[in-house]
C-alpha cells in the first residue's frame, strides 16, 4: 500500500482557537507523514491532539534561531500556521521551507483560504493578473457554482475563542516567555469580552434602533467596512496608525464630496470587543465634520442587509469588501489586498469617491472570484464541528500535492488529481 505522506515532516505553528489543527493533523498522520506541533502556550498543548508536542519556552527574540534548529533537528519538509502576519510566523515564510498558510476565507462567508507562501498582501495572488486568471479559467475547466451564502461559523468562533482564552486565564506555567500576538493581554481581552457579554442586550437595542432608522430613512447611503484596529492586516498592510485616523479621513472627504442628502453608515466588525471607544469616537468626528444627523453606526447584524441597499462602500482591506464587489458596488481601498485591482477598486481620493464613485468592472471581477473558487477558497469553517470536517477531508491531498492550487490552474498540463479533487468539491 502505498503511503503518500511517508516522506514529509509537518511542524504546527499557531493555528485557529478549537480542535481544527488537532483534526488536520490527524489527517495527515493517516497519510504516513510525520507530525509536529509548537505550542507557545497552555492553550496551544491543551487542543493538541496525538503525538509530537514541542513547547516553546524561550523568549520572542530567541524564536527565529530556535525554528531553524527544529527544522533542522527533525528534518521538516512543510511548516503549517495560521494567519502569515503574526510576528511568529514571519520567520517562517522566510525561511525556504514549504509553508502551508491558513486565513479566513477572502470570499466570505462560507469558505476559508488555503495557500502556501503567503496570504493576503503575502499571497501569491498579487502578482497574478486577470489575464493570467481569465486564461486560466479557459483550460477545459467545469463550471463552478456557488456555495450557500452563509456561514455558521460565528457562535462556534466565539466559544473555541473564550475556551482557549479561559485555559490561558487558568494559569500558563512553563511558558515564561509566551508574549500574546495582541494588545492588551489575555487579562484585559477576558474582561473586554464578558463586559461585550453583559452589554448584549444594550447593543442589541441600539443596533435595532439604528437599522430602523437606516432602513426607514429612505436616504441613499454609503457604508464603511470597519475592521479590529488591533488585526495585523489593519496594522501592516494599510496607511492609519488607528481607527481614528482613517475615520477621520473617511468623514472629512465624506464631509467635501458627498451630496448633502447622502448619509454615512459605519458597520461594526461582529467580534469588535470595546477595546476602542467606537462610539464617542464616531460621534466626535460627526460633530467636527458638522455630519451629526449624516453618521450612523451599527454595532453588529448582518452586513448583508446593509450592502443590498448601499450606494458604495469603503474600508481599509476587510475581506468583506468582497460581499460589496459581488453586489456590484463602487468600492474604495486605501491598503493592501488581494482585490484591490484597478479594474474593480476605485482609486479616486476619497471626496471625488463619495462625489461620484468608480463603478467596477464586473466582468472582471467575476473572472477572479471563479479563479478564488477553483484554487485557494475551500467550502467550509474552521469552527464549527460539520465544517471542519468538511475541509478537513480535503486538506491532506491539497497539502501534499507537488504544486499548490494556484500553479494546478496555471499549468493545467502538470495538474494532479488533488486539484482535480478539489475543483470537484466546489462544483
Amino acid at each position: 500500500m502505498h503511503s503518500l505522506g511517508k516522506d514529509r515532516r509537518f511542524l504546527f505553528l499557531q493555528g485557529p482557537h478549537g480542535p481544527f489543527f488537532g483534526g488536520l493533523a490527524k489527517s495527515l498522520r493517516a497519510t504516513g507523514a510525520k507530525v509536529f506541533r509548537v505550542g507557545f502556550n497552555r492553550a496551544d498543548q491543551a487542543f493538541w491532539r496525538g503525538p509530537g508536542y514541542i513547547p516553546y519556552r524561550g523568549l520572542s527574540k530567541d524564536w527565529p534561531a530556535h525554528l531553524e534548529s527544529l527544522i533542522t533537528k527533525h528534518a521538516i519538509t512543510d511548516i503549517v500556521l495560521y494567519g502569515a502576519s503574526r510576528p511568529i510566523h514571519t520567520t517562517a515564510l522566510e525561511l525556504g521551507v514549504t509553508t502551508h498558510v491558513f486565513e479566513e476565507g477572502y470570499l466570505r462567508p462560507y469558505w476559508i483560504t488555503y495557500e502556501r507562501g503567503g496570504a493576503n498582501a503575502s499571497s501569491r495572488l498579487m502578482d497574478l493578473s486577470l489575464d493570467e486568471m481569465e486564461t486560466a479559467l479557459a483550460q477545459n475547466l467545469p463550471k463552478l457554482t456557488e456555495a450557500p451564502d452563509r456561514w455558521g461559523d460565528m457562535n462556534q468562533h466565539m466559544f473555541w475563542g473564550a475556551a482557549y482564552h479561559a485555559v490561558l486565564m487558568a494559569g500558563n506555567r512553563g511558558y515564561p516567555g509566551f508574549q500574546p500576538h495582541r494588545t492588551p493581554g489575555v487579562n484585559r481581552e477576558f474582561l473586554l469580552h464578558f463586559a461585550k457579554l453583559i452589554s448584549t442586550p444594550i447593543r442589541a437595542a441600539l443596533r435595532a434602533v439604528a437599522s430602523a432608522r437606516i432602513r426607514r430613512g429612505g436616504f441613499p447611503y454609503h457604508l464603511v467596512l470597519l475592521q479590529l484596529a488591533h488585526d495585523a492586516n489593519f496594522r501592516n498592510f494599510g496607511p492609519f496608525e488607528d481607527q481614528a485616523s482613517f475615520l477621520d479621513e473617511v468623514m472629512h472627504g465624506f464631509s467635501k464630496g458627498a451630496p448633502s442628502h447622502h448619509h454615512l453608515v459605519l458597520k461594526a466588525h461582529p467580534l469588535e470587543d470595546g477595546r476602542e471607544p467606537l462610539r464617542p469616537l464616531i460621534k466626535t468626528l460627526a460633530e467636527k465634520y458638522t455630519l451629526t444627523n449624516r453618521v450612523h453606526f451599527v454595532s453588529g447584524g448582518k452586513l448583508a442587509r446593509l450592502l443590498d441597499s448601499a450606494r458604495s462602500a469603503v474600508t481599509v482591506n476587510s475581506t468583506s469588501a468582497e460581499q460589496a464587489l459581488w453586489r456590484g458596488l463602487p468600492l474604495k481601498v486605501f491598503g493592501q489586498a488581494v482585490f484591490n485591482r484597478p479594474e474593480f477598486v476605485s482609486h479616486q481620493p476619497i471626496g471625488a469617491f463619495f462625489k461620484a464613485p468608480k463603478v467596477p468592472d464586473r466582468d472582471a471581477y467575476l473572472t477572479y472570484r471563479a479563479f478564488l473558487l477553483a484554487t485557494s477558497q475551500i467550502p467550509g469553517g474552521f469552527y464549527a464541528y460539520r465544517n471542519r470536517r468538511k475541509i478537513v477531508r480535503q486538506l491532506p491531498d491539497l497539502m501534499l500535492a507537488s504544486q499548490d492550487p494556484y500553479a494546478q490552474i496555471l499549468c493545467p498540463q502538470t495538474r494532479n488529481a488533488a486539484g482535480r479533487q478539489h475543483l470537484r468539491t466546489v462544483l
